[in-house]
């Protein structure tokens, strides 16, 4: 069986089993590097996202090595995460830019401070929902 290239532009909720096998399997440095890439974060945010030091990360470069799946889980959630953003914001540099700012319906602090757990994910998530569908708070 011929496995498709996790790419961006293939992560969507409607493949759910794809998702699930990615997150068992772990992405290489390769498809990390790919996917973060097209989001203008700094390898610190990256890091502290993840939940897993600079230096794991650049050793997994190195090494060649897949990242662990609660780190692909991780990854996959982001991405989704941000897809849908785009979607909300009509491109990724509006998207970016509400990530980074303060918002008063997060308790006063940028959504990009809550992506290091999956509540946060989900909080963030459930903004922009209700960003999308006009109920600003």
């Amino acid at each position: 069986m011929r496995r498709e290239k996790l790419t961006f532009k293939s992560l969507d909720n409607n493949d759910i089993f794809k998702l699930i096998n990615a997150t068992r399997e772990g992405v290489d440095y390769d498809t990390f590097d790919r996917l973060s890439g097209s989001f203008p974060l700094s390898s610190a945010d990256w890091s502290r996202i993840l939940n897993v030091s600079e230096r794991t990360i650049q050793r997994y470069k190195r090494e060649k090595k897949k990242f662990d799946s609660i780190h692909t889980e991780r990854l996959l959630l982001i991405m989704l995460l941000f897809n849908k953003g785009t979607e909300v914001f009509g491109n990724t540099t509006n998207f970016i830019s509400w990530i980074n700012s303060k918002n008063i319906s997060l308790g006063g602090i940028a959504p990009i401070s809550l992506l290091d757990n999956s509540f946060g994910i989900n909080m963030v998530k459930d903004e922009l929902v209700k960003i999308e569908h006009g109920i600003l708070s």
